[in-house]
Order: structure tokens, then C-alpha cells, then sequence
């Protein structure tokens, strides 16, 4: 039997990793509110219920989260940096031949946070053993495996769909993190590719 959590005047805002998609939107969604705790609003990485939360019932949703392959974010560097991976994957996942103006990420990454690039550059490697730039890299590298696999563009489509300056720029780069250039990648059988949320 659910339990319902006690409404007050106030709502909670809840940060949480690991929330990548829309499917994750959805089970967040309904099993919080399936718990008893009514929300007010969720987006990816972050939900507010229309509550406030005491010890025990963040223990709760630590639990249900947990049990859902996300989980809650407390550190205010933790929330920072998680801001930023969604923001990246965010873009990556974008046509990039369809944004208006190339705008670095370094610039988006500073406005969308609302801090100093360099200080999130250094939060963000000292946390993650990994640059912002390597991590971009990586994601773009994965956008292109899902490309290359299931999509029918071609490697000069999906260079520009990626925002690469040529073929051969992400046919390097390609290779040099996979070990693979682009067309053996697709022939062969095995899925080799990465969940986004556990790229590092």
C-alpha cells in the first residue's frame, strides 16, 4: 500500500543522475508518484514535488531511484557536473546542421551553468579523470556508432550531422578511440556500443 507523502506549503526540488531520455523522465515520473509523492514538474536530471521532504522520505526516494538505476544527487559539485554531461548529450544528440549559429561548447557550457568555463573545466576534471573536451569527444564518438549502425546516412551525412569540419576529422577520431575506423565499425557484428550515461 502506497504511502501518501503529507503536502505542504512548500515543494522540494530533487536532483538525480543518470537521467539521459525521455524513458527516464517517465519511470522517474511514475515511480515517484506511485510512492506517494506528487510532482510538480521533471525534467531530465531534476524533478520538484509538491512537498517538503523530510530525512526519511529522501531515504525513500534514494531507495526508489536506486532500484530504478538512478540515483540522488546531494553534492552541489555533484549537481554541476551532472548539469553539464546532460547539457553535452543534450547537443550531441542535436543535427547539428540544423543550429543556426556554431557556437562553442565552452560558451554554451558557461551560459547554460551560468559559471566561469575554466572553474567548471576544473571541477569537472577533478572529479571525472576526464576533461569536458575528451568527454565530448566520447559522446560525439558514440552519437556516431548509433548513426553508423541504425541510421541510413552516410559517413559524409553523419560528419555533418555531428558538427565535424570533414570526414576525415571524425574518421580519425573515430579510430583513434574505438580502434576502428568508421566502416569496419559497421561491418562488424558484435555491439560494441556504450550507454550514454556510463561514458567516462
Amino acid at each position: 500500500m502506497k504511502k501518501n507523502v503529507k503536502l505542504k506549503s512548500q515543494s522540494s526540488k530533487i536532483y538525480i543522475k543518470n537521467m539521459v531520455c525521455e524513458r527516464c523522465i517517465r519511470v522517474v515520473k511514475e515511480e515517484l508518484e506511485n510512492a506517494g509523492f506528487p510532482i510538480r514538474r521533471i525534467d531530465l536530471g531534476e524533478a520538484e514535488i509538491t512537498a517538503t521532504l523530510d530525512k526519511k522520505e529522501i531515504e525513500r526516494i534514494k531507495k526508489i531511484l536506486f532500484e530504478n538505476g538512478f540515483e540522488l544527487i546531494e553534492d552541489s559539485g555533484a549537481k554541476t557536473i551532472d548539469a553539464i554531461k546532460r547539457l553535452i548529450i543534450k547537443f550531441v544528440q542535436q543535427d547539428q546542421r540544423e543550429v543556426s549559429i556554431k557556437t562553442k561548447y565552452s560558451k554554451i557550457i558557461a551560459e547554460e551553468i551560468g559559471k566561469d568555463y575554466h572553474s567548471l573545466s576544473l571541477l569537472f576534471s577533478s572529479v571525472e579523470n576526464i576533461t569536458i573536451e575528451k568527454y565530448i569527444i566520447l559522446q560525439r564518438i558514440e552519437r556516431a556508432k548509433e548513426l553508423l549502425k541504425y541510421g541510413d546516412e552516410n559517413l559524409s551525412e553523419i560528419s555533418l550531422q555531428l558538427g565535424y569540419s570533414s570526414v576525415q576529422h571524425l574518421s580519425n577520431q573515430f579510430k583513434s578511440i574505438t580502434g576502428l575506423t568508421p566502416s569496419e565499425f559497421k561491418k562488424q557484428t558484435v555491439n560494441s556500443r556504450l550507454p550514454i550515461d556510463k561514458i567516462r
